[in-house]
């Protein structure tokens, strides 16, 4: 080796050896003591990539070094792509041998996450991507880096990656770059002209297929070449066999798939769904239907030749079927595209769409013009002279997701003076009505009459699912009124009661409730059992709202318990589920400014603030930016950007249309600006404000009332009053675990005592900083840390 002769002159060049075996034993064993010796003075890492590439006398003498390297310091890594291989690979008979002799571990690289992703196109463009972008990305390319690369380096290109273009979109499509094209061309080029053909037909088919559709479509090759083409796919590794199924495949990327279909004209490909809908709707015969999802795909490709008939059936029974499965995105979807080619006629199987359209719209998250459709298929039927049934289709609606506040009061009301009084009927809609008449028109009155109503109905006819539903929503309302105990009373009824009838989205709902009740009344431990338990229902039912909610419930208890770090990656989950998720940005702007992360913690503001920025409205966004922005200046240790918060809290206090929750979070926001600012007659108003609610957890932030109270009298120079408040805040906190508010408590108590500096003021003060030191640098809560020593600096 010429740079080590160089190095070391005046080592002697070896004999010259005739016998070839025995030079190349030599150069083997030379070059692995070289390296042995080397590793005895510092451990060595050797990389050899691209393995798939190496010549045969290199991966001899890979077999010799990993047989001789065992005992020493030396780890080699060696990468390849498992795709180059078949049998006859010289690499695979290497790997096998070295397996025989456990001389290697083998780590399969999975593809990039959808994180992954993300931060690729964050570096990429140089902000943030939407979760939709990296979600379609990760869906086309399956995390392949190669092909991530270069699907971004296209978007990028040719312009699509800039705030402008990305600014309200929601949807993406992502064509294959030409340097992704041409590596699968690459592959599909060894293959032989019969395989490239009887494949694109595969890919027309999907990206699983079967043999006797193949064989019924491909007219000119017989069942001996067309086993030969599957055996020559399956070698270059473009296809594989379905575990569990004899004559079912699928191309081993989707990507091979799509190059392959890429290469018909628009008219070739819509004939080819024709013929290939028809022959999988002729082989499936009378269990068409179990397989609605896939022949609607191909009677939609083929539209324009088949007509819209059965694209519509077969999309009504697979929307059906999906919600069935709790597949909420791919029933909407399915949904969607029977109701567009369904047009404008109006017969039972419309109303069916409709009504699709309504569970499946909720169950996303977008119910927007869900009461559109709702009030449609009511009006149909009370046209068609079915009054009852169109009633108890309103009582049918889910008003979990966010109905609220879009109309549906008068609907509810229009079902009511259709159904007879007193009846199971009745007490469906006034279930509902419940829930509803409190959020559009704030009646707690009228809402707890309904909900009383419906609720002796249920009993004297023995209806569970009325009881059930009753409770859920009473729960809700009691929730949002601050009544602990008559929330958590019905919350618990309703968890047994959806257990009894195995409800697992009011099951999800009510662990919810009881979540908020206990965590705001101080008590942590029951407010995580019941975090969890729903958590594991939610995930079981697959309705996103649901899943968002139960991810938030998990993310506060771990919040309030100190796992920052947990608590911030649920953030991230919760907002990939639910990308506007208020809850969500609102707790993760606290938790990231806690942990002293403020670039996150501004870009869930930010967030948080655009929702807000759209125009005020009396709800849980606006109250959740009062709070969150305020809190997050105050651990930053600054009074920026906090104007648009006191509006929004403002805002909340004097409008008419709020509840107690809501007015809870403005008037703790307003409270803490108050402090920051050390302004007295804010804080004068504050504190007759706040000392209502004292005792509780506030939500959102995770921040007693009591300590807000504290530092409320301290800037009005009621030092009293202040250490009584901080005494019962130490109390909450250390009996219900809150332990990052426990810190903050013992800090902002600390300063109160070192600015009165009373006998033994001092020395407690120092306790308190040390308890609150001890939990800050175990939590990582460096802001507070910093804060902490900066005053014992002074």
């Amino acid at each position: 080796v010429t740079d080590v002769k160089d190095r070391l002159p005046e080592v002697q060049p070896p004999p010259q050896l005739d016998d070839p075996d025995s030079a190349r034993f030599r150069l083997f064993d030379s070059i692995t003591s070289f390296l042995k010796t080397a590793s005895q003075s510092q451990p060595l890492v050797i990389v050899l990539d691209d393995l798939h590439w190496a010549d045969q006398p290199s991966l001899t003498f890979l077999e010799f070094i990993a047989s001789e390297l065992n005992q020493s310091r030396v780890m080699l890594l060696c990468t390849y792509r498992d795709m180059e291989l078949n049998r006859r690979h010289p690499l695979s008979v290497t790997l096998g041998d070295l397996a025989r002799d456990r001389l290697y571990e083998r780590v399969l690289l999975r593809g990039l996450t959808e994180t992954d992703i993300a931060r690729f196109v964050e570096i990429a463009a140089g902000f943030a991507a939407p979760t939709e972008l990296s979600a379609t990305v990760h869906r086309h390319t399956e995390g392949n880096p190669l092909f991530v690369t270069e699907v971004i380096r296209d978007l990028v290109q040719s312009g699509e990656l800039t705030e402008e273009k990305l600014a309200g979109r929601t949807s993406w499509s992502v064509r294959i770059p030409e340097g992704v094209r041409e590596v699968i061309g690459r592959r599909l080029d060894r293959l032989s002209d019969r395989a490239n053909e009887v494949l694109i037909i595969a890919a027309v088919i999907g990206r699983e297929f079967r043999l006797d559709a193949l064989k019924e479509l491909s007219e000119d090759t017989t069942e001996t070449q067309l086993l030969d083409v599957i055996d020559e796919s399956l070698s270059a590794r473009l296809i594989e066999e379905l575990p569990g199924s004899v004559g079912d495949y699928r191309f081993t990327h989707a990507l091979i798939q799509e190059t392959l279909g890429g290469e018909l004209s628009a008219a070739r490909r819509v004939r080819l769904h024709a013929r290939i809908a028809e022959a999988l709707e002729s082989l499936f015969g009378g269990d068409a239907d179990s397989h609605a999802a896939e022949l609607a795909l191909h009677f939609t490709e083929a539209e324009p030749v088949l007509g819209s008939d059965k694209l519509v059936h077969y999309s009504l029974v697979a929307g059906q079927a999906a919600l069935a499965a709790y597949g909420h995105g791919e029933a909407l979807d399915h949904f969607e595209r029977a109701f567009r080619a369904k047009g404008d006629v109006e017969d039972d199987e419309l109303a069916e769409i409709l009504i699709g359209l309504v569970r499946s719209r909720d169950a996303t998250g977008r119910p927007d013009i869900a009461v559109t459709h709702m009030r449609r298929v009511f009006d149909y039927h009370v046209a068609r002279g079915e009054p009852q049934f169109a009633a108890s289709l309103v009582a049918t609606i889910p008003l979990f997701s966010g109905f609220l506040g879009l109309g549906i009061a008068e609907l509810i009301e229009d079902g009511l003076a259709l159904v007879s009084p007193d009846t199971l009927d009745q007490a469906r809609l006034l279930s509902q009505f419940g829930l509803i008449v409190y959020h559009e028109r704030l009646d707690y009155q009228k809402a707890c009459e309904s909900f009383e109503q419906a609720s002796l109905i249920a009993e004297r006819e023995g209806d569970t699912w009325v009881k059930l539903q009753t409770l859920a929503n009473y729960a809700h309302v009691d929730g949002d009124e601050l009544n602990h105990e008559a929330a958590l009373e019905n919350a618990i009824a309703a968890i047994e009661v959806a257990r009894m009838i195995d409800h697992p989205a009011s099951e999800a709902q009510a662990h919810h409730r009881a979540f908020d009740a206990h965590f705001e009344a101080g008590s942590l431990d029951e407010s995580a059992r019941h975090a969890q338990l729903g958590l594991e229902v939610a995930e079981r039912f697959k309705h996103s709202k649901t899943l968002s909610d139960a991810i938030r419930d998990v993310q506060l208890a771990r919040h309030a318990a100190g796992d920052l770090s947990e608590a911030l990656e649920l953030t991230d989950r919760g907002l990939s589920i639910e990308t506007e998720a208020f809850w969500h940005l609102g707790a993760g702007t606290t938790v990231a400014a806690q942990l002293g992360d403020f670039d996150q913690a501004q870009k869930h503001a930010d967030a948080l603030q655009e929702i807000v920025a759209r125009g005020f409205v009396t709800g849980w966004p606006t109250a959740m930016y009062a709070v969150a922005i305020p809190i997050g200046a105050r651990i930053k240790g600054q009074n920026r950007s906090v104007d648009m918060a006191r509006d929004a809290a403002r805002y909340i206090v004097e409008s008419e249309r709020t509840v107690p929750a809501w007015v809870l979070l403005a008037h703790t926001g307003l409270s803490v600006l108050a402090i920051i600012e050390t302004d007295r007659p804010a804080a004068e108003e504050q504190y007759q404000k706040l000392i209502p609610y004292a005792g509780l957890i506030v939500r959102p932030t995770v921040t007693a009332t009591d300590r807000i109270l504290g530092l409320l009298a301290q800037v009005l120079g009621e030092a009293e009053k202040s250490q009584g408040h901080f005494e019962s805040a130490l109390e909450i906190c250390r009996n219900g675990g809150y332990r990052p508010e426990l810190a903050w408590t013992c800090s902002d108590y600390a300063e109160m005592l070192l600015d009165r500096d009373e006998p033994g003021d001092h020395e407690k003060a120092i306790e308190l900083q040390d308890e609150a030191l001890a939990i800050t640098q175990e939590l990582g809560m460096r802001p507070l840390t910093e804060r902490i020593l900066a005053r014992r600096e002074i």
